[in-house]
C-alpha cells in the first residue's frame, strides 16, 4: 500500500480510478503554467476532506495517480521553446518558422499517442480513466480512446470559458484552442458535444456551432446568467443533461469557472460557472441514468514565480483538487458505486 493523491492509502492494482498527469502546456497562448498543474493539484489534494456532502467517499474504491508519460516534460520544454519562436514571428508580422510549427505539431501528436495508449489500457482493465493537464490540448488521445471503446459512440460534456473550436491556432494543429474542432472533425463517434459556460469565441467558431446540425449544443455563459437571474438553473441543468447520450466523457477546463476560483489560469475570462452550478449540473448528470466513462481536468496553473514547495498553498490548486474529487465522485455515482452515495446529513430547523 502506498500513499497516493488526496493523501489516501491505495493499492494501485485494485484502484478503480486511475489518473494520468500530463504536464504539457506548449500551446498555451497567454500565460504559461498549466504544465505545473498536476503537481499543484497533487500538493493541494491532501487538504480535501474525504467525506463529501455531494459524492460521499469516492476514495474508498481507490484513486491512483500514475507517473507522467516518459519524456513528456522534456517534450514540453522543446515544444514551448519552438512555440515561443513561432509567436515571436507572428508578433513581428513575419512568417513563422515552418520547422518550429512542424516540431510543435509532431510533439503534440506524440502526446496524443501516449495519452491514447494509456487510456485504452485503463478501459480494457475496467478502470475509470482521468487525465490531469496540462493545457487543454492534452485530453484528445483520451477522448479518442473512449469513443472508440464504446461502439455506439459517446457524448462530450465540455466546461470552458472558450469554445476551443478553432481550425488550428497560431499554426498549431493540437492547440488548446482547437481541441474540439479536432474532435468534431476527426472523431465521428463523438455524437454530441455539449458546451457549458462559453463566453470567448470567434465568428468562425460561432458559425461552426450554428452549422453543426445540432451535434454541437453550446450553453453560452449568457444563457446561464439569464437562467441564474430567473431562478431556472435546476431546469437548465436538466436540459443540458438531456442533450447527452448514454455514455458521457466530461472535459473540464478550470477557466470555465468564475475566475475568482482560478485567478492564475492561463486564459481567465470574467463571468463563468459557479462552483455550486458545476455541482448541480454534474449531480443531475450522475443521477440521470447516463454513465460517465472518462474525464479530464485541465488548465489549473500556478504563477510562474511560485516555488514548488508553496504549491500546496495555491488557491487555484485547492479549488482544482476539490473539483477533481467531485468529478470522480459523480462519475462513480453514475455507475451506482456505493462509495459515491452522499452521507445522511442531520437537518437543522428550517432546512
Amino acid at each position: 500500500m502506498t500513499h497516493d493523491i488526496f493523501g489516501i492509502e491505495c493499492d494501485p492494482a485494485a484502484a478503480r480510478v486511475h489518473i494520468l498527469p500530463v504536464p504539457y502546456d506548449a500551446t498555451t497562448s497567454y500565460r504559461p503554467g498549466a504544465a505545473r498543474g498536476p503537481a499543484a493539484v497533487l500538493a493541494a489534494s491532501a487538504q480535501v476532506d474525504l467525506c463529501d456532502a455531494d459524492v460521499g467517499s469516492p476514495h474508498e474504491v481507490g484513486i491512483h495517480l500514475h507517473h507522467a508519460p516518459s519524456m513528456v516534460e522534456e517534450r514540453n520544454r522543446t515544444a514551448r521553446a519552438a512555440a515561443a519562436r513561432v509567436r515571436e514571428a507572428l508578433d513581428d508580422g513575419a512568417k513563422p518558422p515552418e520547422d518550429d510549427v512542424d516540431l510543435v505539431n509532431s510533439l503534440g501528436n506524440q502526446n496524443n499517442k501516449d495519452v491514447y495508449d494509456w487510456t485504452r489500457s485503463m478501459l480494457e482493465k475496467g478502470k475509470l480513466p482521468v487525465i490531469l493537464g496540462g493545457d487543454h490540448s492534452v485530453p484528445f488521445g483520451a477522448i479518442r480512446a473512449v469513443c472508440e471503446y464504446y461502439p455506439d459512440g459517446i457524448g462530450l460534456l465540455h466546461f470552458d470559458a472558450h469554445a476551443d473550436l478553432r481550425d488550428t491556432y497560431q499554426g498549431f494543429e493540437d492547440s488548446h484552442a482547437s481541441i474540439f474542432n479536432n474532435v468534431v472533425a476527426k472523431l465521428p463517434k463523438v455524437t454530441k458535444l455539449t458546451q457549458v459556460g462559453i463566453r470567448d469565441f470567434s465568428h468562425e467558431e460561432l458559425d461552426l456551432i450554428k452549422n453543426s446540425n445540432g451535434r454541437i449544443q453550446t450553453y453560452f455563459d449568457r444563457f446561464l446568467r439569464d437562467a441564474r437571474f430567473a431562478g431556472r438553473m435546476t431546469q437548465l441543468a436538466k436540459s443540458i443533461v438531456d442533450t447527452l447520450p448514454e455514455h458521457v466523457y466530461v472535459s473540464f477546463d478550470i477557466d470555465g469557472l468564475d475566475p475568482v476560483l482560478c485567478p492564475n489560469t492561463g486564459t481567465p475570462v470574467p463571468g463563468g460557472v459557479t462552483f455550486d452550478e458545476m455541482v448541480l449540473i454534474m449531480s443531475t448528470l450522475a443521477r440521470s441514468g447516463k454513465k460517465i466513462v472518462g474525464l479530464d481536468l485541465c488548465e489549473v496553473a500556478p504563477p510562474r514565480d511560485m516555488k514548488d514547495d508553496a504549491l500546496a498553498d495555491l488557491w487555484d490548486a485547492n479549488v482544482g483538487a476539490r473539483v477533481l474529487y467531485k468529478l470522480i465522485g459523480f462519475a462513480l455515482m453514475s455507475h451506482n458505486e456505493k462509495c459515491a452515495t452522499p452521507p445522511a446529513l442531520p437537518k437543522p430547523p428550517g432546512v
